[in-house]
């Protein structure tokens, strides 16, 4: 397959600017918040430090351990071989593990390193670090990544990947094969699609944030945090039912529902909390 695979002049620059991308603006957002706002550049870098402890280190490890145990070199266990039997539940799991431990993440840091920030601007700065990051660590690095694969692919070379990937990880051939495939044929409608869903995932991690700092600063609201991991959790559910086949999406049916998700979820937190808080000190 990969012998008369070719990256073309057009995809490469489509990938080299996807890569300037989700790098650069991410940094831009957070300085724009900052200088406007006057806001501690500390926070958003909490918002990325939580990110990075509870959504990657933590909850990988912990869902690899018990979902998918082989990906880290483990034996099969009876519970990974029910849940890999039944995508449904496993796409609930998927789902709740982000849900879990990404609005927890919040939780901690509003109720420890910032519990002393107690204005409005904290949670959008949080967000903005936690959103952000993420695209930085999903989209930058991942499109870093392809850049070399496509440079290989063109060097003739990407091949010795394919054999490695066969001796050591059969079951991983396909999903090599289908990055071969996407590389080749990258184009505007490739990247604007990924834009697009990360415009209304950052807002979702935007509002979730608002949610958790109220629920942090107000007992009375705390059944906000709850409500932030039942939205985050059915988010990803939908997505997850997408990714195990358990439902057919389109790319952009996929994208429409993160933008529900996050449409509601920003707007709600910032007209009925965030936007309400200010109006009470006026």
């Amino acid at each position: 397959m990969t012998a008369d695979a070719y990256v073309g002049t057009t995809s490469f620059i489509w990938l080299i600017i996807g890569a300037v991308i989700w790098i650069a603006v991410p940094v831009v957002i957070a300085i724009v918040w900052k200088i406007r706002k006057k806001e501690a550049f500390t926070t958003i870098l909490i918002g990325a430090a939580a990110f990075l402890l509870f959504a990657m280190i933590l909850e990988k490890l912990i869902q690899n351990v018990l979902v998918f145990p082989t990906a880290m070199g483990l034996p099969d266990q009876a519970i990974s071989r029910f849940l890999n039997a039944n995508p449904v539940l496993l796409a609930l799991v998927a789902g709740l593990f982000p849900g879990i431990f990404e609005e927890t993440g919040r939780l901690v840091a509003f109720k420890t390193v910032l519990r002393k920030r107690k204005n409005r601007e904290t949670s959008i700065s949080y967000g903005i670090g936690h959103g952000c990051f993420e695209v930085i660590m999903i989209l930058g690095i991942t499109y870093i990544e392809y850049i070399v694969f496509a440079v290989m692919i063109n060097a003739g070379i990407f091949g010795t990947v394919i054999d490695q990937v066969v001796s050591q990880a059969p079951e991983q051939l396909s999903s090599v094969e289908a990055i071969v495939s996407m590389l080749t044929t990258f184009s505007f409608a490739d990247l604007g699609i990924a834009f697009v869903e990360r415009i209304f995932a950052v807002l979702f991690h935007i509002g979730a944030s608002i949610f958790v700092f109220y629920a942090c600063k107000n007992k009375n609201h705390f059944w906000l945090y709850p409500l932030a991991i039942i939205l985050h959790t059915a988010m990803d559910f939908v997505a997850a039912l997408s990714l195990f086949g358990v439902i057919e999406l389109t790319a952009w049916a996929l994208e429409g529902i993160v933008a529900v998700f996050g449409l509601l979820t920003f707007f709600c937190a910032y007209l009925l909390l965030y936007k309400k808080d200010h109006d009470k000190r006026k």
